[in-house]
């Protein structure tokens, strides 16, 4: 593929949302084709999905439904949007890939990693990022944030899950970060300047 297929990880209330803007408008100044997709919910199918995984009416939910549910709308997300803007060249940046499985439904929830690994090459056909950019800061920090823009200050269903949960998966993404060449670890307990300074600057090397 001609493209450049970059993700964004972190867990909530790591700026991911914020950061994205800035490396799009970044990389569009530059002359860059760009474009900006999310998982779950960058399609008709997997806004369904993305409804159904975050609505904390489903506390009910398993693991395993869980993680089902995620592979689903990763299989539609790279078909329809991401493989055929890449064949087009474009640089695609995603908030969030196959990453945020190993890192909450592996690491976070305890499923095995080796299987969670496979469902999610199979579901995308195997296809990898050239770049992951792993914004990371305290977990108690993160959750701060994230309820805070919420109505109700408790967050999605995700967002409910006790601090342990996140703790694991925090660990999860940095030992991740330690088995992959791809992936760049960014400290986001800092200013907004100063995470994006960093984040176009990895972009820029790998470009």
């Amino acid at each position: 593929m001609a493209g450049l297929f970059i993700t964004l990880e972190g867990l909530e209330g790591s700026g991911k949302t914020t950061q994205q803007k800035y490396i799009v408008d970044d990389l569009k100044e530059k002359g860059f084709d760009v474009l900006l997709t999310r998982e779950p919910g960058a399609t008709r199918l997997g806004r369904e999905i993305r409804q159904l995984l975050l609505d904390p009416d489903w506390s009910e939910m398993t693991p395993r439904a869980e993680i089902l549910l995620f592979a689903a709308d990763r299989a539609q997300h790279v078909e329809e949007i991401v493989k055929p803007a890449l064949n087009a060249g474009k640089i695609v940046i995603s908030d969030r890939y196959f990453d945020s499985n190993l890192a909450y439904q592996g690491y976070g929830r305890g499923l095995d990693i080796d299987l969670v690994r496979k469902i999610n090459l199979w579901a995308v056909d195997y296809l990898k990022p050239d770049l992951t950019i792993f914004l990371d800061l305290p977990v108690e920090v993160g959750l701060a944030r994230a309820r805070a823009q919420t109505v109700d200050k408790l967050g999605d269903r995700l967002e409910r899950e006790e601090f342990n949960f996140y703790q694991q998966i925090r660990a999860g993404y940095l030992e991740l970060a330690k088995e992959s060449e791809r992936f760049r670890v960014i400290d986001a307990n800092r200013s907004i300047e100063k995470v994006k300074t960093d984040i176009l600057q990895e972009i820029k090397e790998m470009i």
